[in-house]
């Protein structure tokens, strides 16, 4: 057991060490022999955990959306707008995030970007259909194009918003984002619920990391609630 604990320690300080040399440096930039100084860590063990510098792009790709997550609401659009301002929170303020960020975003050769952005859009897509189920949405919506929109909205804000700002001024940019494309796909009963403010994403994310303590402190218990 300590082994193992040892072992998942070790990675998670190999993934964290990576990503902040992949913000910093950028993919290409970026060589092992640098995070292996950042990690503090021998060359055997990083390849046990990641045979190379592809795989640890890949493993901090993955390992941004593992953990915190938006707890189940009853109006599934609150849900989905709860992700996106929790995503931009994370943004100031997670590592890890940021670096799968520029990832994603680095359109430098030699590494396949497409897993977030199909993996944000399937995500959308549920949420989206689930609130449709709901009756949230206008009629003429299509779950999965409406997904795509925002995925790539989002996209496109949070990459100006970092060359401009380098990212202080993202709530308020997602905030407005959301307040001008739901209007678009929500029913105007479910629209005047929302809330979209700029504060928001800081508030899910103190909601999700209570949540979060709570289930490592007892892994059984049943506290995931739908709430407003």
């Amino acid at each position: 057991m300590a082994e193992q604990v040892r072992a998942i320690r070790t990675r998670q300080t190999i993934l964290m060490s990576a990503a902040k040399v992949f913000e910093s440096r950028g993919y290409q930039a970026a060589t092992i022999s640098e995070i292996l100084t950042a990690a503090g860590v021998t060359k055997g063990a990083l390849y046990f955990h990641f045979q190379s510098k592809d795989e640890l792009a890949q493993g901090v790709l993955s390992e941004q959306d593992q953990r915190i997550v938006v707890p189940e609401r009853a109006s599934k659009i609150q849900e989905m707008a709860d992700t996106v301002l929790l995503h931009a929170h994370r943004l100031q303020v997670d590592p890890l995030v940021r670096a799968g960020v520029r990832l994603s975003m680095d359109q430098q050769p030699g590494l396949d970007r497409s897993g977030p952005f199909l993996r944000w859009g399937e995500i959308s897509t549920e949420m989206i259909t689930k609130a449709q189920a709901q009756g949230e949405l206008l009629p003429h919506v299509v779950p999965a194009e409406t997904a795509d929109v925002i995925v790539g909205a989002f996209a496109g804000i949070q990459s100006m918003s970092q060359a401009v700002s380098d990212y202080a001024d993202l709530p308020g940019r997602v905030s407005a984002l959301l307040r001008h494309l739901l209007p678009s796909v929500t029913m105007p009963a479910v629209l005047a619920s929302l809330d979209l403010s700029d504060t928001r994403g800081a508030d899910v994310y103190a909601e999700a990391v209570k949540i979060l303590e709570a289930q490592d402190a007892e892994p059984d218990a049943g506290i995931k609630t739908p709430t407003a």
